[in-house]
């Protein structure tokens, strides 16, 4: 098994350049591939602020490349989970912080808007210090 960089997957997913989409298309089909958390956390970033994809596009994306039989992530119900939140309205990186802090009693943020999101989705526990 293979991990990936970030740059691997926008360029699977927008194929924007063709000899890397190409690669990366290859790649995908002939390896089994590792996704880290970072990638899929820095992929919806570069695929919101540089392409201007939106939520729903990200989600389908990273549906589809997470669903593969190759790919495999570190915790499948985790971002699923994350992905879920995120199409519902989280934002992407609060949807991340909030999964990954599962099993502790509280997180705590200045963002009004994540400990909104927090209360529409969740019981747990994200308030201000």
């Amino acid at each position: 098994m293979i991990a990936i960089d970030t740059n691997v997957l926008v360029r699977l997913l927008v194929n924007d350049q063709p000899i890397q989409g190409k690669a990366s298309q290859k790649l995908f089909a002939s390896e089994d591939i590792f996704i880290p958390d970072t990638v899929l956390l820095e992929t919806e970033w570069v695929l919101r602020a540089a392409y201007g994809l939106g939520r729903i596009e990200v989600c389908a994306a990273f549906r589809r490349v997470c669903g593969l039989r190759n790919v495999a992530v570190s915790d499948g119900p985790l971002i699923a989970q994350v992905i879920d939140w995120h199409e519902a309205g989280f934002d992407f990186a609060d949807a991340f912080h909030l999964a990954l802090s599962k099993g502790h009693d509280k997180l705590k943020t200045f963002d009004a808007g994540f400990i909104k999101q927090a209360r529409k989705h969740t019981d747990r526990r994200v308030e201000r210090p």
